[in-house]
């Protein structure tokens, strides 16, 4: 019986070929795209996952209230160490604690210095909260001491290749200056659905690490880094979450500035978030890797079944609008003893059968894409068919659920056909009642979902496009920054001689030393007392020298910008700190240059108000005591990070020590050849540092890569949508034009004109998109407006992209039914009439 089924289904297909291309090109597309978008989901949920004992392993987050001092929302995955270190004292259920830093130090490695992109250092054994997989060595024996290091597989075969690199030595340059460490062990590659990366990870002296600014070692408010728990077997985190409250008021001190007495943590929030939770978790500032969030994959989730549903879609509407060709096949079958529940299985096989066909070609399409997605969105998603996280259930579970979605409603309608009315009169099934009715709806789903989805698509590109051309407040063009300044090996002395060189490079037009630059990594802040005021404000502090706002290209507002003639604009101290010089900062004051929104913070109505009133702040050690600061000049605020974070209201201080990088202006050069000066002029100046420097508009781009590479994904399916909406009008179209041949004949000989039957056809067809834009409007209206509320800065909701979308969706409508409509118009009307 089942062999005849098949046999049957095949002749079915082969008898319309018109019918089956469609179909099977529509349902291929389909599945397709919606196995590529659930591995992707899949992908996103499997964050860490993989990691043995990751329910025991937890990362301590820090959320910062807006309601603070800073009046900024700040949900951090970075934690103090202070926090940790409390942490593990007052909860015996805690195992393990690990508190890591992050940076990209210089390695010399047989005399030739390299910057590592990710090395993590560590204050004890991270293997024993992360058991990760060895090539050699083991978690025991990995990370001893404070001298040893541990490299990943593919570091260790890029410094050694095949030489066994255990007891090997490396150097780290670093604060405390050139430390040998002993390779301990080789870690296989962590995989990139990680909320950890690293290539190198060493383990350091607290005590030598930050012998020179203890202080931060015991301050909660000072985040650098991120403590990870593993707890001990059957512990509750929920139960340790539920007491960090009191926790917080029995181990954070209060602190006493300037009279006023605060504690840290009345701003701050701390939590213990499972490592498989972090990727897609609340805090994604300061994460070890790129993270996303629920909704966004979510909504890729929901996008996947929108696809899925139009393929069914078409199959539903173009299986009843061929019913009056097998109308006569059902009555033939009935008459020779069908049951209907026959009938229902053999139309659920053709259609499961078409759904197979599809989706064997649709695998072998997804194996092709798979690279260029994976390119793409820069993740590692793989399809294995067999083992763990095989595909073939979901593979079997999508073609049933196809093939019964798009089969069950044609096959339960076809098969409740009388033999008697089908087979009296040549009657057709084309004249049962509802058939219709529920095409157009389906059609009106149809290009509802594809309206909403070009709307979606056309807000995000807008919003993508207003971020990256936004005005900055600093100009874009002709900004090159450049790094490492920072790094030892690079003196003070060089560092000056370094931006005067760079100076006197044709084509620059200005370069300026700076601790803040375009797309920082960090975030520093001081609190700022007005004169007579107890509370204070927090503000971001920076040290830049001068030129930096003519490097930069910002605006001054009021005042005047940092001078060297100005004594008392250089606020620069020895380093390491001496409390003597501090404290005669202090005595002696200086002069500080704010931001616009630093300004309205502090209380000014104008910039110009601002200008010759004295502030003073947290700019040295607490021993010294406040900086007063006089405001000589007010510039334009500077989006330095991503549209997403608020501007931080910003004081800058002149100083000639401590930068990490250099702002350089240039024009009327190739932004390669400035790059290739600048360079040379780096290694005749500081040869024992590697270069690095990155141009402004690139960092940007950076900036707004995801969002760039998620929003072109979500347009390539939107353009799916519509296509397979318009495979299936189309296929709707030529079925329903072929059934009312007739009809049109007869419209023909009473006198109507091509073009009135080609309106009459358009007409049918354009009203369920109509309907469709009346349902998708409101709804992507919704959904957009919570998306663009996630941003500081947004555009406009305005109805220009959903005029554009229904208009679109009207005129590929059109396109498509008119040349059907047309050629069925043109049509000599005896050839429709000849049999009446």
């Amino acid at each position: 019986m089942w062999r005849n089924y098949l046999v049957v289904g095949l002749r079915a297909l082969a008898k319309n070929k018109t019918y089956a291309f469609i179909n099977i090109v529509g349902l291929t597309v389909g599945l397709a795209a919606c196995l590529l978008i659930l591995l992707y989901v899949r992908y996103e949920r499997s964050y860490d996952g993989w990691l043995a004992n990751a329910d025991r392993v937890y990362q301590l987050q820090t959320y910062i209230s807006a309601s603070g001092r800073g009046g900024e929302q700040k949900d951090l995955q970075l934690s103090a160490i202070a926090a940790g270190r409390a942490l593990r004292k007052d909860f015996p259920q805690i195992e393990k604690v690990v508190w890591m830093r992050s940076f990209s130090p210089i390695v010399i490695q047989n005399g030739d210095p390299q910057q590592v992109p990710t090395l993590r250092m560590v204050d004890s054994n991270l293997f024993e909260v992360f058991d990760l997989p060895f090539v050699r060595g083991s978690a025991a024996t990995a990370l001893p001491d404070s001298h040893s290091v541990a490299l990943s597989e593919s570091e260790a075969k890029r410094r050694f290749g095949d030489v066994d690199p255990i007891g090997k030595t490396l150097t780290i340059v670093d604060n405390t200056g050139d430390v040998d460490y002993r390779v301990t062990a080789v870690f296989r590659d962590i995989p990139r659905n990680s909320s950890i990366s690293a290539d190198m990870i060493a383990r350091f002296a607290l005590e030598t690490q930050f012998a020179d600014r203890m202080q931060q070692v015991t301050r909660f408010g000072s985040q650098q880094g991120w403590n990870f728990v593993k707890l001990s077997a059957g512990s509750d985190a929920a139960a340790i979450n539920g007491q960090l409250a009191a926790w917080e008021k029995r181990n954070i001190p209060d602190e006493v500035t300037n009279g006023e007495r605060t504690n840290p943590g009345d701003d701050m929030d701390f939590a213990l978030v499972n490592i498989r939770d972090v990727h897609l978790g609340k805090a994604q500032m300061f994460g070890l890797t790129p993270g996303n969030d629920n909704g966004t994959v979510a909504t890729f989730a929901v996008i996947a079944l929108l696809v899925l549903g139009m393929a069914s879609i078409n199959f539903t509407n173009l299986a009843t609008a061929r019913a009056s060709q097998r109308a006569r096949e059902v009555a033939l079958r009935k008459v020779l003893g069908a049951t209907r529940g026959q009938l229902i299985a053999q139309f659920l096989t053709e259609s499961i059968l078409l759904a197979l066909i599809a989706m064997l070609i649709g695998l072998a399409l997804v194996e092709l894409l798979l690279p260029v997605f994976n390119g793409f969105l820069e993740t590692s998603i793989t399809m294995r068919y067999w083992g763990r996280d095989s595909v073939w259930l979901p593979i079997l579970g999508l073609v049933l659920l196809v093939g019964a979605a798009g089969g069950l409603y044609p096959a339960l309608y076809l098969s409740r056909f009388q033999p008697a009315k089908i087979l009296k009169a040549n009657k057709s099934s084309a004249d049962t009642a509802g058939s219709g009715r529920l095409r157009s709806f389906l059609v009106v789903a149809q290009f509802a979902i594809s309206i909403g989805l070009i709307v979606c698509t056309a807000v995000i590109y807008a919003q993508t496009r207003f971020a990256q051309t936004l005005d900055a407040g600093y100009q874009r063009e002709g900004l090159l920054q450049v790094t490492n300044l920072d790094f030892r090996g690079a003196t003070q002395a060089q560092s000056q001689q370094l931006v005067e060189r760079i100076r006197r490079v044709p084509g620059v037009q200005a370069a300026a030393r700076t601790q803040i630059g375009v797309s920082p990594d960090g975030n520093s802040t001081a609190d700022f007392f007005l004169p007579g005021a107890t509370s204070s404000v927090a503000l971001g502090a920076y040290g830049i020298e001068t030129g930096f706002f003519e490097a930069m290209g910002m605006r001054l507002l009021a005042g005047r910008f940092f001078s060297d003639q100005q004594g008392k604009d250089d606020a620069t101290t020895p380093f390491p700190v001496q409390l003597e010089a501090e404290r005669a900062l202090v005595a002696r004051g200086i002069n500080i240059v704010i931001s616009e929104s630093a300004a309205k913070r502090l209380g000014f109505r104008t910039p110009q108000e601002a200008i010759g009133k004295t502030v003073r702040g947290t700019l040295t050690v607490p021993e010294a005591g406040l900086v007063p600061g006089t405001i000589v000049g007010v510039v334009s605020d500077a989006r330095f990070r991503s549209l997403r974070e608020p501007i931080q209201p910003t004081v800058y201080v002149m100083q000639k020590v401590g930068f990490a990088q250099v702002a350089v202006r240039f024009a009327g050069v190739r932004p390669a050849e400035i790059r290739e000066r600048v360079e040379a002029v780096w290694r005749q100046t500081v040869p024992l540092v590697p270069f690095g420097a990155d141009f402004a508009d690139d960092l940007v781009r950076k900036q707004y890569r995801q969002e760039l590479a998620r929003g072109a994904l979500f347009a390539s399916f939107s353009i799916l949508t519509v296509a397979i909406g318009c495979l299936g009008l189309f296929g709707l179209a030529a079925f329903t034009t072929e059934r009312r041949t007739k009809e049109i004949g007869i419209r023909k000989v009473l006198g109507a004109r091509t073009n009135d039957i080609v309106r009459l056809l358009v007409w049918q067809f354009s009203r369920p998109v109509l309907i469709a834009n009346l349902i998708a409007w409101p709804i992507a209206w919704w959904v957009m407006r919570d998306w663009l509320n996630g941003f500081d800065t947004r555009i406009a909701l305005t109805p220009v992209p959903f005029a554009v979308a229904g208009l679109l969706a009207m005129l590929i409508a059109v396109a498509t039914v008119a040349g059907q409509s047309l050629r069925v118009a043109r049509t000599n009307p005896i050839h429709a009439l000849r049999y009446e």
